[in-house]
């Protein structure tokens, strides 16, 4: 039941602002033009508010309305584990009302996975004699993404096309993979814990393999997630290594073959496989 009250003070405080700004627009007709009385622009307010008070009246009874809204809560619950898309907050604001335009503001943050957002926009929507249509403006998105530069660039295309339905659909996959990223170097951390490290944290993007008797001699997986202008991700990784002058002497051809060898292992059995394979391979060495 409290979450049935919260739905209608919202309401009416979205109604009180309507009022609000209906009033301030007659205030500017009544200003600037002798068309309207004000006893027309009073029967105008008082029509709309009986308009709004008989469709309260109309409404279902609180039993089914309870009921609609634990239906939606469930579908919310499954839409939010599905995608990873968590709101965490939401506001609205009314800056223009006509018979047939209506311009909201609105402000949302929330995470997707562990990477966390911010919009604001405004929704534009018109009526006509046959349909509604509703356009998005005034996109301005805040995502976290550190310095990389692709998913900046997919920001500021998202925001000069206003589409916010690729916005959320390339983020879940985007944040999705990062989540991959991030638990996959936590299970290899935990398991060979002598042999991984992780120089800047799970959220970095790559790690560390030494053998402890070899600490002179290392290799390092670069897992970088790529997202492009069209909002696609491609996970893209790479071998790097660190052997001693002696060493690389003595073993030039398949030390400097190592990352295409990865990169095949990559191809024919996986990135778990592929990396789990290099550390038994290091931790393995004498």
């Amino acid at each position: 039941m409290d979450n049935m009250c919260q739905v209608y003070e919202d309401e009416i405080q979205s109604l009180e602002e309507e009022i609000k700004l209906l009033t301030e627009q007659c205030e500017d007709i009544q200003q600037e033009s002798t068309s309207y009385s004000e006893e027309e622009i009073l029967m105008a307010i008082k029509s709309f508010q009986s308009e709004f008070q008989g469709e309260s009246e109309g409404c279902e009874s609180p039993s089914d309305l309870k009921a609609q809204l634990e239906s939606l809560e469930a579908d919310l619950s499954f839409l939010m584990k599905f995608t990873g898309i968590q709101f965490t907050s939401h506001s609205k604001k009314t800056v223009e009302r006509t018979r047939n335009r209506t311009v909201q503001k609105h402000r949302v943050s929330g995470t997707c996975y562990s990477l966390s957002f911010q919009l604001e926009f405004q929704l534009l929507e018109m009526q006509d004699e046959e349909k509604v249509s509703s356009v998005i403006t005034d996109l301005s998105i805040v995502m976290e993404s550190g310095e990389d530069l692709n998913v900046s660039k997919f920001v500021s295309r998202t925001e000069e096309h206003g589409d916010l339905l690729t916005f959320f659909r390339s983020l879940s996959l985007h944040a999705e993979w990062y989540e991959h990223r991030r638990r996959t170097f936590l299970h290899f951390k935990e398991k060979y814990p002598a042999v991984v490290t992780l120089p800047e944290g799970l959220q970095g993007d790559y790690i560390v393999l030494r053998n402890p008797k070899l600490s002179e001699f290392e290799l390092m997986v670069v897992w970088k997630i790529h997202l492009d202008e069209e909002g696609r991700t491609t996970p893209v990784l790479d071998l790097l290594t660190k052997v001693p002058e002696q060493v690389l002497e003595q073993n030039k051809g398949s030390i400097e073959d190592a990352p295409r060898r990865f990169r095949s292992l990559l191809g024919l059995f996986g990135i778990e496989t592929a990396i789990e394979s290099l550390i038994k391979v290091v931790g393995s060495q004498d």
